[in-house]
């Protein structure tokens, strides 16, 4: 084995581990919404990203970016959160192809109550990472980012 390959083997159990802790976290978070707020992890995601833009409104493909989901994914989601008068939709003045999503009074009542979870369920799941001597360094990479 040479050294490219072991620089292969060096990433790909990086992303192993990178990929094992998001799961640890995915999987407490979507327990802990799911539980306390009806809320999925990627629905919270969505009114976590309207709720920080200048003017709290994104376009529908930068919100799928936000969410790392497909368009059609997007879509549905996005239908799903406004029957739940949690966010709506607004037609771009520039573009009329454009639409625009919005939070609403409800989707930011039901942010600020899941925002304090989701913030605890991180602090603590991140904890017990660091307890895992394969994650620790990514936790401790994770805490010199903030």
């Amino acid at each position: 084995m040479g050294i490219a390959d072991d620089a292969v083997q060096v990433r790909a159990q990086g992303w192993r581990t990178l990929a094992a802790l998001h799961g640890l976290i995915d999987a407490a978070l979507e327990k802990e919404l799911q539980a306390r707020h009806e809320l999925s992890v990627v629905e919270y995601t969505v009114l976590d990203a309207l709720s920080r833009q200048d003017g709290w409104h994104m376009r529908m493909q930068q919100l799928a970016r936000a969410a790392a989901l497909s368009g059609s994914a997007t879509t549905r989601l996005v239908n799903r959160l406004e029957d739940r008068g949690l966010l709506t939709r607004i037609l771009c003045k520039d573009d009329r192809r454009g639409i625009y999503t919005e939070l609403t009074k409800d989707g930011w009542a039901l942010l600020n109550k899941a925002r304090p979870t989701h913030d605890e369920v991180l602090e603590s799941t991140l904890s017990e990472a660091e307890q895992t001597p394969e994650l620790a360094p990514l936790v401790a990479a994770l805490h010199q980012l903030s």
